[in-house]
């Protein structure tokens, strides 16, 4: 009889791991399907908004202060270390290699391409994420988004759409800001610790860095920024359970949007560098 059972309860745990694996991944589905009905609701709402006149600027203008006010000092603080540490890592090979005019080439691309997209990405990922999504989250505990629900009023265009904008208009800038305080303390390393100088820094970094290259980081910050809001609105809008639910929603926000940034960022990178390699002068 002792075979018998152990090959039944195998059976039981085997098709109890089957089932809450088809669960986890039926749920996964259902939760991805409902972020780009949120995403392509958000979209045409802002298209039709502005195209009418009836856009909330001044809801998009406040909560795009509300993002710069969070993420701004620390893309700063950010920004520097990062500049130093490609400068440092980078330089000490091309030391080695015998080529240390071409530090700025390097080290300016590493920022532009790399550096400054995943850091705004990171900054929007984790201090945007969280703010939008403990607002929201604690306007769905309040019943807030009920009520408007049962007045017929949706939430998308009233809380989702300004947020959209905003973010998107605020990741650019926190691109630019990070691209240029990287570069600066890169520069500033380059010239003051490993014995560069100047012209050929700034030279080598025109001869490698295209305005191409600016423009794709700018895009995949916008894009990293448009993944932010939705999942972040997506999990404070679906957030339930009281003040533990909006604890939930938030840290179910911030980690999302970490982990798809790097998926994204690895199927952008890889189609920008099919397209748009990097030149070589």
């Amino acid at each position: 009889m002792a075979p018998v059972t152990r090959v039944r309860s195998s059976a039981t745990a085997v098709r109890i791991v089957r089932r809450n694996f088809s669960d986890t991944v039926v749920s996964s589905l259902r939760t991805f399907g409902r972020a780009v009905d949120i995403a392509r609701e958000s979209v045409a709402g802002t298209v039709t908004g502005i195209a009418r006149g009836q856009f909330q600027w001044r809801e998009a203008t406040t909560q795009a202060w509300r993002l710069v006010t969070v993420t701004a000092i620390p893309a700063i603080l950010i920004a520097i270390p990062f500049g130093v540490i490609v400068s440092i890592q980078v330089g000490n090979l091309i030391h080695t290699l015998g080529a240390d005019s071409l530090l700025g080439a390097t080290g300016g691309l590493g920022v532009i391409k790399q550096g400054a997209p995943l850091a705004t990405g990171f900054l929007l990922g984790g201090a945007g994420a969280a703010a939008i999504a403990a607002d929201l989250g604690a306007r769905t505990i309040r019943e807030e988004i009920d009520a408007l629900n049962t007045m017929g009023i949706s939430p998308i265009p009233r809380l989702v759409i300004p947020r959209l904008v905003a973010m998107i208009l605020v990741a650019p800038l926190l691109n630019i800001l990070i691209i240029f305080v990287g570069i600066v303390a890169g520069y500033a390393v380059a010239v003051g610790g490993q014995n560069v100088t100047p012209g050929s820094y700034w030279a080598t970094f025109g001869s490698f860095t295209t305005v191409a290259d600016v423009w794709v980081s700018l895009l995949k910050a916008a894009l990293f920024g448009f993944l932010v809001v939705v999942i972040a609105c997506q999990r404070g809008l679906e957030a339930k359970g009281g003040p533990r639910g909006v604890a939930d929603a938030v840290n179910a926000a911030v980690v999302l949007s970490v982990v798809s940034i790097a998926i994204v960022n690895l199927g952008v990178t890889q189609v920008v560098e099919m397209f748009l390699p990097t030149r070589l002068v």
